[in-house]
């Protein structure tokens, strides 16, 4: 049996090791402790710090490749393990684009990507410029990390910039802002590459945020016309193919409107690695998010990602402010019981007030009760009570 060896010990390795098991792999996962997400499920478990070299050199002795469910493993680490002969996938050389958002801006805009007017940030002058430039219109961002809407603020003037970033470069955070756009909503185009070059996309979604997390994923994209649709599935699989990324690409994107009303498309983030708005996959398309991954990085053939119904809808279960008494395993029950097409999908995680402890998918014909019953059995695993 193939082994893929998993640097991260999170809910995408968690459920990379289905997909595995369905493949006839042997999934290792390195982990952080005994009961991780992933850790929980995997028959092959390494402890230890993916940060450390030697951690890493044990956890792929023997494997066929090495991957990630996260972007944050030291990328002189890969170089080195690269040179040892270890077959890495994504190569560091594509992964820094989604470690450094400036790294990858500069990039997209070499490729002719469409991206907001950005700037690097190295002085609270720096700041300032920028400021007026585009008429306050700012979001910084931190240029490495930070997710879920932590890494990113929207200055209300120059003054409260300026604080921001003497405080933020004074602590070491390297810097980046962009323009702020005038969001309509939110997409994500994912894509899976091969190797030797082959490409598959599945349909745009939109994404749907809550205090900057993903609460949703609607698949396809409601009201998103066929050309759009087919030129940003193009966008997605170009971009994979330029920066040379291996295993499943997340092209997290902004929709705007023109002067004249009609949608523009912005690249916000890229995440290499299964995604959060690729969740709906598991149900809603012929090959999931995470088989295809596993299928891309030993350089086997794409599986097809034609969809399975009309619609499908991610809810994420995010954790409530207090955790009910009902156990989670009971809730589960009552879902099924009033919701029997709702297929649930948690992580092995404890409770933490707005953690992503699972997701619900739903398919369905008709977008607004589908989406309805996605939300409700969410709502319920989260609060232990219907709306």
């Amino acid at each position: 049996m193939p082994i893929v060896a998993v640097i991260g010990d999170g809910q995408l390795a968690r459920m990379m090791q289905t997909s595995a098991i369905e493949l006839g792999q042997s999934l290792r996962v390195l982990a952080g402790a005994p009961d991780s997400s992933a850790a929980q499920v995997a028959a092959d478990v390494v402890l230890g710090d993916y940060t450390n070299i030697d951690d890493l050199r044990v956890a792929i002795e023997g494997a066929d490749v090495m991957t990630f469910d996260h972007e944050h493993v030291p990328n002189e680490h890969l170089h080195q393990l690269i040179a040892e002969g270890v077959n890495v996938q994504p190569r560091p050389e594509a992964l820094v684009n989604a470690q450094d958002k400036l790294v990858m801006r500069k990039r997209l805009r070499e490729l002719g990507a469409p991206v907001p007017p950005f700037a690097a940030i190295e002085s609270v002058e720096d700041a300032v410029g920028f400021f007026e430039a585009v008429d306050g219109q700012v979001c910084l961002k931190a240029r490495r990390g930070g997710y879920d809407g932590k890494g990113v603020w929207f200055p209300a003037d120059v003054a409260e910039l300026q604080s921001l970033v003497a405080e933020l470069l004074d602590g070491g955070t390297p810097l980046m802002a962009e323009k702020k756009v005038a969001l309509n909503r939110e997409l994500s185009a994912m894509v899976a590459r091969t190797p030797s070059g082959e490409t598959k996309a599945w349909p745009v979604v939109e994404s749907v945020q809550k205090n900057g997390v993903c609460a949703e994923a609607i698949a396809p994209a409601p009201e998103l016309s066929a050309e759009l649709q087919e030129s940003t599935r193009g966008l997605a699989q170009k971009i994979a193919t330029e920066l040379g990324v291996t295993g499943v690409l997340a092209v997290e994107l902004f929709e705007t409107l023109d002067q004249n009303g009609q949608p523009e498309i912005f690249v916000n983030e890229l995440a290499m690695r299964p995604h959060n708005t690729g969740h709906w996959t598991q149900d809603g398309c012929v090959t999931s998010q995470f088989e295809q991954h596993l299928r891309a990085v030993l350089d086997y053939p794409l599986g097809a990602t034609d969809t399975l119904a009309d619609y499908t809808v991610m809810a994420n279960v995010l954790g409530a402010d207090t955790d009910p008494e009902m156990p989670m395993a009971t809730r589960m029950v009552e879902v099924g019981r009033k919701y029997p097409d709702a297929k649930i999908h948690l992580y092995g995680k404890g409770h933490r007030p707005g953690r992503k402890i699972g997701h619900v998918n739903m398919v369905g014909s008709d977008l607004e009760k589908t989406r309805a019953e996605a939300l409700a059995c969410a709502y319920f695993l989260v609060n232990a009570r219907w709306d």
